[in-house]
């Protein structure tokens, strides 16, 4: 259980902190709108750290469900979806974070799980 508990957390943190690493060093405020070029930029950076967040949290928890990410991605989208109806300006950060990013955490734990069975 620990182990499912410190995956998620680290999936969420690898999540969290290499989106505001993007954003602070890209100078975009991510509650403002952006160039169509950034938006597809972070569209396929999203994807990717989405992705490895979900494999590391099942690399972290060993298990051969899907629950861990489940949980993350709840979590993903649930603080994603708190953020949209906090904050004022343009949500396209929050909408990619709800409808795009959070099922791709889902991709890369079903990833590992796959990979680890041959």
């Amino acid at each position: 259980m620990i182990r499912q508990i410190l995956g998620v957390i680290v999936g969420y943190a690898i999540f969290v902190i290499t989106s505001l690493f993007f954003f602070k060093f890209s100078e975009v405020n991510p509650h403002e709108v952006a160039s169509k070029f950034f938006m597809v930029l972070t569209f396929v950076y999203g994807n990717v750290f989405s992705f490895i967040s979900g494999l590391v949290a099942q690399l972290i928890a060993k298990t051969k469900s899907l629950k861990v990410n489940y949980v993350l991605f709840v979590i993903m989208a649930g603080f994603a979806t708190f953020s949209l109806f906090m904050s004022g300006g343009s949500s396209w950060t929050q909408l990619l974070a709800i409808f795009v990013f959070s099922p791709v955490s889902i991709l890369g734990g079903l990833f590992w799980i796959k990979r680890s069975r041959q």
